[in-house]
């Protein structure tokens, strides 16, 4: 009986080893990831404070997630997304493609910066792109690039702040929700991730302005309405969404 006892208090003893170490593990590897492979794909700052994630069911949270304006623009970070909510297939680290069934990000904050027809996600959406483009991408230690998929990602309760200083505005943004990326394809790489997120997160500035520039008139006048007014043509401009010009009418003879 005592040396059953033993051997079962063993046992307990390795199990939860396994279990912390594990934990630890999975959760180090992720912070790993993105910090040593972050700053490669946006070509900027990219930081995670840290990770945990359970080798049972797969569910943790990442925290203190930053990435930094690109080039060019304020030493401030871009984005802030503070809590991030993961649930990974615990089997799927072990093959060729690494499958997340979900990411919930909750009150994100993002800045906007705009300088003409320029502005700092613009060139951040670029840096990506151009990361695709290169081919530069995460690879496994076979030299195969590391693949994802992404059943669902969903943004939720984010607010963007635009300009800087005394006339920044912070605007709700509207939710962010994708499903099945990399489905398709069987996987596609980080950068192609990152890229479909961001599109979706410049659609979402951009809405978020345009409901700015309808209510703001009421409550703050005038000019915060025409600020507001350019910064929203200024966005949609950066990202195609500006008017045409008409050509000017025929002068008369």
């Amino acid at each position: 009986m005592k040396f059953l006892l033993s051997t079962l208090a063993a046992i307990v003893i390795l199990a939860l080893a396994v279990y912390f170490g594990g934990h630890f593990f999975l959760g180090s590897m992720a912070k790993a990831g993105v910090n040593k492979f972050g700053p490669g794909i946006t070509q900027t700052k990219v930081h995670l404070d840290g990770a945990t994630i359970s080798p049972v069911s797969g569910e943790g949270t990442l925290t203190g997630l930053t990435v930094g304006n690109p080039e060019g623009w304020s030493e401030n970070n871009a984005l802030s997304l503070g809590r991030v909510h993961v649930d990974v297939e615990p089997k799927s680290l072990l093959g060729d493609t690494i499958v997340v069934n979900e990411i919930i990000v909750e009150q994100p904050k993002f800045l906007y910066e705009t300088k003409f027809v320029a502005s700092n996600i613009g060139d951040l959406l670029k840096n990506i792109e151009k990361t695709l483009g290169s081919g530069q991408t995460p690879r496994e230690p076979s030299g195969e690039p590391t693949k994802l998929i992404v059943r669902k990602l969903e943004i939720r309760e984010g607010t963007v702040a635009l300009g800087l200083g005394a006339t920044a505005m912070s605007l709700p943004m509207p939710p962010v929700s994708l499903t099945d990326i990399g489905v398709a394809e069987g996987g596609v790489t980080p950068a192609q991730v990152a890229a479909a997120v961001m599109r979706s997160i410049t659609t979402s500035v951009v809405a978020a302005t345009t409901q700015a520039m309808s209510t703001v008139g009421g409550t703050s006048g005038a000019a915060t309405l025409e600020s507001a007014r350019q910064i929203g043509e200024a966005i949609k401009g950066v990202f195609g969404g500006g008017k045409k010009k008409e050509p000017a009418p025929a002068s008369k003879p």
